[in-house]
């Protein structure tokens, strides 16, 4: 359908303004998918490394499509020509415009964020954008042939049969080791947790229509339905050492499912031509999950940022707590503050830090630059950057605002009843692992201890996988999540493995070296001593016993050192967001194992 120029609407400025910016978004999202197709092609090469460059630099796509548009618009139009209702009359058209669209909700965030760009000016509540979406998402179609999800009818064709032609309907090019084999084993692992419902008339199998990429695996996502009953399943594809590709286990459990969703790993790649769909489908699975962490996880940060801020205020607007400063240990570089009702932490970077930290402001937004760009491996956590972010001065304690007030003077303003932040970080909040671990010891919770010191080794390992290293390993750096995993997300001193350099403890050469109470060794910047890890991790006993026990080898230089060489070497590690011993290889499955 095309766009009928409105007779109520007389600007032709306006009108070409939003053809401009809607042309600019279309060539962003052009680009995005072809990012996405591009990964089914690595994917069946096996070139990780290409396929890790295009992950990261899909994430700039956004702010270059917009940066783009911007200067394409201020180059063409004179400030003075763009009046006050000219930009109402842009937005109007804007919305005529995204009649039939794909994409209106990413549509309308791009427009914001050129709109943004241009105004340089207080828009908080502003009529030119788009504060609440103004086309609906539902029931969106795509034109091309193939559908968002393909449905497939089990009590018909024989379950066996369905599997393999829900695997074989991707039209991977590389060969499976045995198919028949794997799909055998989904079969009998899907009988034993869903019994005869999968082979009623009225049951039926629904799979997203592409499959999602990330690292070194491919996965299916689908469910089965049965009436009010809905069964969510992921199937994994990997290659094994003989680069053969095999399915290597099939995830029920709901909160499995939400982990390998999580906002701790890399986002997906996915070719969708309707992402609403795709996020429709998801929730249906983890209902729980915001509808902005799966736009997110999904590659489209910008439309998850935008989602979680309506999410945010919506919150504020039903709420009445105070914003107070978050439990754990005072950083040096952050002042971190949350709302007690949000499952959210604030951290602002504060103007000075005092000894012994050495970094600045640019320093510190590059480290948390790093992460967003970075395989995050289910142990860092994302985060949401935000400028100009105003609240409620009424939510603010008189404490908490001279404090920030007093740290960050430069980027904390008060203006009329609003407290105005410059720039702001948003992560999900979790509870610090000292804090953990020391209420684990007061309720004498032994297990628990153990539970998170193995977690807190296996996150520094994963982390090492993947060419990070967290800098300061203190356990007030670390959090737990609701589901217990171990994840770090301090990142100011935050350095890749490969620019470290791992070093044994020289033997003293006499008595006053070893009595000497600064290093008789010379001490380059990025060198690392890991004998030394135990002095500021060990000195409670009990967890000292479980570290020793589980991960003594994150004690030794040689450890780090092999892990550095693996990497120089071109190794990219197997990363697994699912328990090993669900793994097809590893050994018998147990239904109890994946009990939702």
């Amino acid at each position: 359908m095309r766009y009928a120029f409105p007779k109520l609407l007389k600007s032709q400025i306006a009108y070409d303004i939003a053809r401009t910016i809607l042309d600019g978004f279309d060539k962003h999202y052009r680009l995005f998918r072809a990012a996405t197709h591009d990964a089914k092609r690595y994917f069946e090469q096996g070139d990780w490394k290409t396929a890790q460059t295009a992950a990261r630099e899909r994430i700039s796509y956004y702010d270059r499509r917009v940066a783009e548009c911007v200067q394409t618009l201020e180059d063409e139009y004179d400030q003075a020509e763009i009046s006050d209702e000219v930009w109402r009359e842009v937005k109007l058209h804007y919305i005529g415009l995204l009649i039939d669209h794909k994409q209106p909700e990413l549509a309308e965030t791009f427009f914001n964020s050129v709109c943004c760009n241009i105004l340089h000016r207080t828009y908080f509540h502003n009529d030119f954008i788009f504060v609440r979406p103004a086309v609906s998402t539902e029931y969106i179609e795509p034109e091309e042939a193939k559908p968002t999800y393909r449905v497939y009818y089990p009590a018909t064709d024989g379950l066996r049969f369905t599997l393999k032609r829900i695997v074989t309907n991707f039209q991977l090019s590389t060969p499976f080791a045995d198919l028949d084999r794997d799909v055998g084993l989904v079969e009998d692992r899907m009988r034993a947790m869903f019994g005869n419902d999968l082979l009623e008339p009225n049951h039926q199998i629904q799979v997203l229509a592409n499959l999602f990429y990330r690292n070194k695996g491919a996965y299916i996502v689908g469910k089965g339905i049965n009436g009010n009953r809905i069964y969510p399943f992921v199937v994994p594809i990997l290659y094994n050492r003989k680069g053969q590709l095999v399915l290597d286990t099939v995830l029920f459990d709901p909160t499995l499912i939400t982990v390998l969703f999580s906002f701790t790993r890399a986002y997906f790649l996915v070719d969708m031509e309707v992402p609403s769909g795709y996020v429709h489908f998801l929730r249906t699975l983890m209902p729980y999950k915001p509808r902005s962490e799966i736009y997110t996880i999904l590659g489209l940060q910008k439309q998850g940022k935008g989602a979680f801020y309506r999410d945010f205020l919506h919150h504020l607007h039903h709420s009445s707590d105070c914003f107070e400063s978050a439990p754990g240990i005072r950083g040096l570089v952050m002042v971190v503050f949350a709302l007690p009702s949000f499952p959210y932490v604030f951290k602002v970077i504060k103007d000075h830090f005092p000894p012994p930290k050495e970094t600045t402001r640019a320093l510190v937004k590059e480290k948390y630059l790093l992460v967003k760009n970075h395989d995050r491996v289910g142990r860092m956590a994302d985060t949401l950057e935000y400028s100009n972010v105003a609240f409620p001065r009424l939510r603010f304690s008189e404490e908490l605002l001279a404090e920030l007030k007093s740290v960050a003077p430069s980027i904390v303003e008060e203006e009329d009843d609003q407290i105005i932040i410059r720039h702001v970080y948003i992560e999900r909040r979790m509870t610090p692992l000292n804090i953990w671990i020391s209420e684990a010891e007061k309720r004498g919770d032994h297990a628990a201890i153990e539970h998170a010191i193995i977690e807190y080794g296996n996150a520094i390992k994963d982390m090492v996988g993947v060419n990070i290293f967290p800098g300061d390993m203190l356990y007030k750096n670390f959090g737990v999540t609701k589901h217990g995993r171990v994840v770090f997300y301090d990142y100011d001193e935050i350095e890749y493995i490969t620019d470290c350099n791992f070093r044994a403890i020289p033997a003293p050469r006499n008595e006053e070296d070893e009595m000497a109470s600064e290093p008789w060794y010379p001490v380059a910047k990025n060198d690392v001593f890991p004998e030394q890890f135990g002095t500021f991790l060990l000195g409670n006993l009990e967890v000292r016993k479980y570290f020793l026990k589980h991960h003594a080898d994150l004690l030794a230089p040689d450890y780090w050192q092999r892990a550095k060489q693996r990497i120089l070497d071109g190794h990219i590690e197997d990363v697994f967001p699912y328990p090993q011993e669900l793994r097809f290889s590893y050994k018998p499955f147990s239904p109890t194992a994946q009990a939702a």
